[in-house]
């Protein structure tokens, strides 16, 4: 290994201990810092293997933190996982994370807080806004009319 591509170990190491994250994003720094190809791959092998760098741990580590932190539902978290380059096992185990009664309570109490801020008469009308920014949120439609439709 050269002194640069030794350089770039030690940079990609410190921006991996940083936050968790995906080979895409690794790559795309690499890039900046003039580590193309095989260099590149060389120096996300080394991370791998150090376990600096640990797609299923990302993944997991994402979806959690949207989960609870912003209140996303598992079609948004998907969808940005996706565009970050994680699929099939890694995307599967970041889902099985979210306990699904914990789902379920979040998405109960997402609508009860927008619920308290909409000020319309018309039931119909809030229920429409309600499944909305579910929706944008995120949540599976089946379980937004199943929540909303108990509480009725």
């Amino acid at each position: 290994m050269t002194d640069s591509l030794k350089e770039g170990l030690r940079k990609a190491a410190m921006f991996c201990a940083y936050q968790e994250r995906t080979q895409q994003e690794v790559r795309d720094r690499l890039k900046e810092w003039g580590i193309f190809g095989d260099d590149a791959e060389e120096v996300i092998a080394e991370l791998i293997q150090q376990n600096y760098l640990n797609e299923e741990r990302f993944a997991k580590a994402f979806a959690g933190g949207k989960f609870r932190v912003k209140g996303w539902g598992k079609r948004k978290i998907k969808q940005h996982l996706q565009q970050r380059g994680i699929s099939g096992y890694n995307l599967d185990q970041a889902m099985k994370d979210i306990a699904p009664d914990d789902y379920r309570e979040t998405l109960t109490d997402l609508l009860d807080k927008k619920r308290r801020s909409l000020h319309d008469d018309n039931p119909l009308v809030v229920k429409q806004k309600l499944v909305r920014y579910a929706l944008s949120k995120g949540y599976e439609s089946e379980l937004i009319f199943a929540v909303l439709g108990r509480e009725e």
